[in-house]
């Protein structure tokens, strides 16, 4: 089993930083592909940001591209999702998603391919 806790999130102007925390426990971190999803009110889960078991291939969502950042600490198992130039749009709860491992190279955007999820983190963007 594998469990994710994330945190982070809070409310925050426009223009301004966040970084987001996803703290793993369980088995088998560094084997996992990771990624960021995020739901909005009345909208769909979509995906934000992925990373590779080793940090080596990142994706991230065209809405976010040059503004957020995703990278991994193997040796804390821990993701992170850094967050710059934030607008009011990318106001969302987040949530931390993890693969059932095995060393995967690719990247998918579709949850169905993300085994654990975390409890979710709420990032308000607002003046």
């Amino acid at each position: 089993q594998v469990q994710l806790v994330e945190s982070g999130g809070g409310l925050v102007q426009p223009g301004g930083s966040l970084r987001l925390s996803c703290a793993a426990s369980g088995r088998a971190f560094s084997s996992r592909s990771m990624a960021w999803f995020r739901q909005a009110p009345g909208k769909e889960r979509e995906f934000v940001a992925g990373i590779i078991w080793s940090g080596s291939n990142t994706l991230a969502a065209d809405s976010v591209k040059g503004r957020f950042t995703i990278s991994r600490d193997n040796a804390k198992n821990t993701a992170y999702l850094q967050m710059n130039s934030l607008k009011p749009e990318d106001t969302a709860v987040y949530y931390c998603a993890a693969d059932r491992g095995g060393l995967r190279t690719g990247i998918s955007r579709s949850d169905y391919e993300y085994t654990y999820w975390g409890q979710g983190t709420q990032v308000t963007v607002s003046s």
